[in-house]
Parts: C-alpha cells; structure tokens; sequence
C-alpha cells in the first residue's frame, strides 16, 4: 500500500493535473468524485485530501457542496488530515465554515503575482521555497471576501486579496489559483510542500513502482484467459501492448486496421515495430474502402468520430472472430491504451465534468461485444505513458511520438473526407514533420501537425494563377495536452516548411500558422 493523497474531483477539467502533479512528487494520489462517501474516503486512509476546483458556484441549486465529515477524517494517531481546497475547493471548504463567497466584478482569468503575509510557520509551510513576486494562474468568477472564524489570509495579489488561507485551528489550506497548471511558475512546489510537509509524505511512488503492481495485477486478474488489443501504432496503445505483452505474453493478440485516415508510412512502419521488434500476435485489415464509403460526404466533426468508431468497431469484431476461431474460444478482456484525457474530455467520469468532445474508444463499445476492459493507464497522462515505454523497451520513435487521435486525419480535414484530400493533407504533415526532425525542433514541441482547411485562395505559380487549397500548420508546447501554448517556431523554419508543401504538394498554394493556445481553443482542430 502506497501513501496516498485523495483528490476530490468536483467537476474541474484540471483535476486528473493535480493527481499528475502530487505523483511527481513521489506520492501516489487517487481520484475520487466529490459525492463519494466520507467512510469510503477515510478507508484509503489518506494522508491527504486534495479539493478539486469545478465550473459552479457554492449557491448554485445544483452545484456539489462538501461534506463536513470530511474536514474532520482522522488517521490512526487520531490527528486530522490535511486538507487542500484549490480554487472552487477553497470556496466551498469557506462556504462551509462559514466564510462569504460572491461573484466578482469581473472574471479573473490568467497570470497573477503571488505575494506571501507574514504567519506562522505552520501557516506558511505551504510556500516553503516559492519566491514571492512568482505567477500564478486565475480561473475563476466567484471569490472569497469574508473570511470563515479562525481562519487567517496566507497568500494575495494585486486582483485577489484573499489568494490563499489557512485554518489557525487545523491542517487545512485554501488556494484561489490553481498550482497544477503549469502556468504558476511553482505550482509543483506548492503541491510538494503540501504533500510533503504538512501530510508528511516521504514519496514511495514512481513509474517503475507502476510497471511492476500492473504487471502483477494484470497477470492475476487474466489468469489463463486472452486479451485483445487494438492497436493503433501510437504511444498510448503501443505502450499498453508492451504491458500487456510483458504481463502475459501469447496471451496477448493484437488487432492494427487501416482506416485510410493514417499518417504516411505508418501502415508499414506499425507492422514492422510489432512483428519485428517485440514479436508479437499481430492481427492486421486494411479496411480503407469501408472507411472512407462510410465518411462520404461527412463535414460534422462529432459525426466523423462517431462514424470511424462504429467502422473500427465492425472491423475489430471481425478480426476478433478469427481469433475466437483460432483460439477456439472467444477472448475475455479487452485491453485498451485509454488515458484519462481522453476521458475527462468525453464523459462525466469522476464529478461533473464538462464534454468536450467524443474519443471513439471511450464509452462506445457496444455491450454486445461482451469483454471485460483493461485499462491500465485510465489514470495516467501522455508523458507518464512514455516513461512507462522507455521502462519497457518501446522503440524511442514510438515513445517519443507525438500525439495522434483515433479518427487520424478525418479530423484534420475540416470538411468532406475524401481520397484526394487524404493525399494532399498526409504529404503536407510528412513534410511538416520531417523537417521538424531535420531541424531538432521535433522534441521541443508536444505536437504538431497539418490541417487542410474548407477554404481555397488564389495564388500565382509559374505566372499562372491557382485556385487550390489552404493548409494549416500547429505546433504546440505542453507538459500533459490539458493545456497548451502554441510553439514559437522560427520564422525562417515555418518559411521554409510553406515553401516546401507549396511546392511539392499540388493542390495547395497557400499555408497559415496557428498561434491560439489552450484555452480557449483545443489543441486540434476539430
């Protein structure tokens, strides 16, 4: 049993940031949505407890309100837990004691300057080592402006007098910013001291420590029995096949379709890692037609995604009949390499999350396919994910691959889908990402890649004038993909990439740079 810290998810899209964030500091921290029982919370015994922030405000009818049973969970000594409320947690944790909450003004959302009071050292253990004057990142409309009975001011900037507080008559701490984005400069050291210093963690967690538990867990739970996994060449499910291949070797069968919608050289290059180097069980279907006959026609995004999740579900059942038949029963678990942005971002998981968009392998099987999932990285983020692969032996181009969603290219073709279009996209991303790798820049961004946008301009080539399509390079910088900022690539290099698709991709004489971050946009496109 690890010393964990439980984070209360009361419906912020940053939540699974804080669990990421405590993890780096060698504790391990599990989710939980804010409704859970205040029992089923002191049975983890904690040694933390984490107050997500969340989208409502404390007077809402409907808005999720804190038990005060947990302001008081106890450990075996009979001491209190500490508790952190960030953002939305801070206010209602205030609500309850009696604090006043309002709306502000005017919505605060961005960077802000931290200045600490003066207090105690108890009090002020939270910004042990944060210098004052350092950023910290707003999001919020409501705010503290009366303080609950015994508790005193911590931390404030120039907008939020009341940036932070802490209970002079228990271990509870309140912060209006949020310090698991990485836009507050010493957000992990604020997340530190808290696991660290208040909770008296002293870090037994790692992502080598993960490999060996799923390793055991899943080899127990599996038994004798099969898995299958579908796998699409990316880090997510490539390390989630490498897992699965160490915990339970042959009875692991893997299933790679061509949807048509894949980068270029990916059909070749997915086979060659998974036969060659790890010698796996490897089902493969080149389904392009089906796919493409299926999305004919298509423009809304939300319909792309939902037909490619269907078509892949089809092709899936069928090459899982031949292993049913090979195998002479059918298989009992599927395996998939979910990550839990792909589930915040889907559904309502833990606490009231906003949608944001619909990833096909999340909530969409159907029940009649009748498998038990594995998931092993429903809990984790991108860049855990690739440690993870280094540990196992995931080929560095795979690991280190940038990000890619399971439609491929029938979201990053804003419009009809078709052959033609699929053609002119995929030479323009291979260019954009070759010289990305030529220039020593691919490693510096999170993920890149080309757009074909709905739109056509007039161009001149050879004297001539052109009428052909408009293409839209991204780049981004991120830690996690639940923000980003887009890449400050040199201009020298993104002239140089333009003139290259201009001239050897025809169908498109013009290219555009996207310079919005997240939020407000995503980081695709649709």
């Amino acid at each position: 049993m690890h010393e964990t810290i439980v984070i209360l998810d009361f419906g912020s899209q940053y939540t699974q940031l804080i669990a990421r964030r405590v993890r780096e500091t060698g504790v391990y921290s599990e989710i939980r949505p804010c409704t859970v029982e205040t029992e089923a919370v002191a049975a983890l015994n904690p040694k933390g407890i984490i107050l997500s922030g969340g989208p409502c405000s404390v007077y809402d009818e409907e808005a999720p309100q804190l038990d005060p049973a947990l302001l008081d969970v106890r450990r075996d000594d009979g001491t209190r837990v500490p508790v952190l409320g960030v953002c939305y947690g801070l206010q209602a944790m205030a609500h309850l004691k009696g604090g006043h909450v309002e709306r502000a003004e005017r919505r605060e959302f961005g960077r802000a300057r931290i200045q600490v009071t003066d207090g105690t050292d108890e009090a002020t253990d939270l910004f042990d080592d944060v210098p004052n004057g350092s950023t910290v990142w707003m999001s919020h409309s409501d705010h503290l402006t009366a303080l609950p009975d015994g508790y005193e001011v911590i931390a404030r900037t120039d907008n939020a007098p009341i940036a932070a507080v802490h209970d002079t008559e228990a271990p509870h701490y309140g912060v209006q910013f949020h310090p698991e984005v990485v836009h507050t400069d010493f957000g992990r050291q604020i997340l530190e001291n808290f696991a660290h210093e208040i909770c008296g963690c002293g870090g037994d967690w790692s992502p080598a420590s993960f490999v060996e538990e799923q390793t055991q867990e899943i080899r127990e739970r599996v038994g004798d029995e099969h898995v299958i996994l579908g796998l699409s060449g990316g880090v997510d499910s490539s390390v989630a096949a490498a897992l699965l291949d160490r915990a339970i070797g042959d009875q692991l069968h893997c299933i790679f379709v061509n949807n048509g919608l894949l980068r270029k050289g990916e059909w070749d290059q997915v086979q060659d890692t998974f036969r060659g180097h790890f010698d796996m069980d490897l089902y493969t279907q080149d389904a392009t037609d089906r796919f493409l006959e299926h999305l004919e026609g298509v423009v809304d995004p939300e319909e792309k995604r939902v037909i490619v999740g269907n078509t892949f579900i089809e092709v899936f059942e069928e090459q899982t009949q031949k292993i049913e038949e090979e195998l002479g029963h059918r298989p009992t678990y599927l395996a998939q390499g979910t990550l839990y942005p792909d589930l915040i971002e889907s559904v309502s998981f833990k606490g009231p999350s906003a949608t944001i968009k619909t990833h096909h392998n999340v909530g969409g099987l159907p029940e009649e396919l009748d498998f038990e999932l594995i998931e092993p990285f429903r809990e984790l983020f991108k860049d855990e994910v690739r440690e993870i692969g280094r540990l196992l032996d995931v080929p560095e181009r795979t690991v280190d691959r940038h990000p890619f969603p399971g439609p491929g290219l029938a979201i990053r073709i804003l419009g009809p889908v078709t052959p033609d279009r699929l053609a002119l996209l995929r030479e323009a991303d291979a260019i954009f990402i070759e010289e990305l790798r030529a220039n020593d820049l691919y490693d510096e961004v999170w993920q890149a890649f080309a757009v074909l946008l709905p739109v056509q301009s007039v161009g001149v080539m050879g004297d001539e004038r052109t009428y052909e399509n408009v293409c839209a390079l991204r780049a981004v910088t991120s830690v996690d993909g639940m923000t980003a900022d887009w890449a400050p690539l040199p201009h020298d290099f993104l002239g140089h990439v333009s003139n290259r698709i201009v001239n050897e991709v025809e169908g498109i004489n013009r290219t555009v740079y996207d310079v919005s971050s997240k939020p407000p946009a995503t980081i695709e496109w649709e």
